[in-house]
């Protein structure tokens, strides 16, 4: 009676997220909300596929991050350390656990930090005032609850943001489910993140939205087919997510007159979508590539693309250790790269 409950609760929270996210105003998603960073991909395989998934289940105890319903046996015990290098001075690292209870669920603890750098600091008439940091980072725990092929699960988060020794702080909650084929290699994942509220803004300044991101997506291995294909749709809670900087210069026609950009069903529809492919060679080595469109058309350059929105990834699995390693390509001023090393620590510890 008491697993009912909490998995009929968890399903009442994905319904209210829901009815959250239909209700958030239309304005662009890029630069109109606090804590970006929590829609980053944190981990190797998440980045590898694109940069978001709900669906891809395996053991990789980081793909809590993409969906909590994603916690499965296969991750019990296991620890994940991850560190990303972005450009200039901007790293991130994370940390993934998984355990299962005997009554209470399987759980999740997951941290993430991201720092910017050091900055120098300047007075109005250009006098140094010495350097501060930029740093960013969230807590969260999570629990999933198994009801034949359905998993319902949620995690509830901490954020914390600081620039020069202010802060501002954020509690959140992530809502998933998934439906998992009993006979076949197939998933649909479901996932409302970051539904929340800023507790504490700099500097006594207006509350800010959090990024609310509603995710779906579905994965399938064909059967006889080393491959699994994964197709994710995101801010699905806002239809239109394109954006034309004002200020770019359009193409001339034959008349010598500008033509600015303008937006087009397609485009609008295309943004929403990542797709992601797994070449599973062994148990012990597979390939991933991921392509973003937002991403692609977000930061590619008016000449070139430079392989912006484009990742990839490759696993390995040297006696107890999982390595895992993508390169994703968001610029054509540079490439970032993604590690993440898992080991289960049952394993350790009954060997001991």
């Amino acid at each position: 009676m008491i697993r009912q409950l909490r998995g009929h609760a968890i399903a009442s929270l994905i319904f209210v997220g829901s009815l959250l996210a239909s209700r958030v105003s239309h304005a662009q998603i890029g630069g109109q909300q606090a804590f970006s960073f929590l829609n980053l991909p944190n981990s190797a395989k998440l980045a590898g596929l694109g940069g978001a998934n709900v669906s891809s289940r395996d053991g990789d105890a980081t793909m809590l991050y993409g969906n909590p319903a994603l916690l499965n046996q296969e991750m019990d015990g296991t620890l994940a350390l991850g560190y990303v290098d972005y450009l200039a001075d901007i790293k991130q690292t994370t940390a993934a656990y998984v355990f299962n209870t005997e009554h209470a669920g399987r759980f999740g603890v997951g941290l993430t930090y991201l720092n910017y750098g050091n900055f120098e600091e300047f007075d109005a008439a250009g006098n140094s005032l010495g350097s501060f940091s930029v740093n960013e980072y969230a807590v969260g725990v999570s629990d999933a609850y198994t009801s034949g092929n359905f998993v319902l699960a949620g995690t509830l988060k901490l954020g914390v943001s600081g620039i020069a020794g202010n802060h501002s702080v954020a509690a959140l909650a992530d809502m998933g489910a998934l439906f998992k084929h009993p006979t076949k290699d197939f998933n649909v994942g479901l996932t409302v993140k970051n539904v929340g509220y800023q507790l504490k803004t700099y500097t006594g300044a207006e509350h800010e939205p959090m990024p609310l991101d509603v995710q779906l997506g579905a994965s399938i291995k064909p059967e006889h087919m080393p491959i699994r294909f994964s197709l994710t749709a995101h801010h699905l809670q806002q239809f239109d997510i394109v954006y034309l900087d004002p200020n770019q210069r359009g193409q001339l026609d034959e008349n010598n007159n500008e033509v600015k950009p303008k937006k087009t069903i397609g485009d609008k529809i295309a943004r929403h979508f990542v797709v992601g492919g797994e070449v599973i060679l062994s148990k012990n080595f597979n390939l991933r590539v991921g392509y973003n469109h937002l991403h692609r058309r977000e930061l590619r350059l008016d000449t070139r693309s430079a392989g912006a929105g484009m990742s990839f990834g490759v696993m390995l699995r040297i006696s107890q250790f999982q390595l895992d390693y993508t390169r994703a390509y968001y610029h054509a001023s540079g490439a970032s790269n993604y590690f993440t090393v898992a080991r289960n620590l049952n394993s350790l510890f009954k060997k001991n």
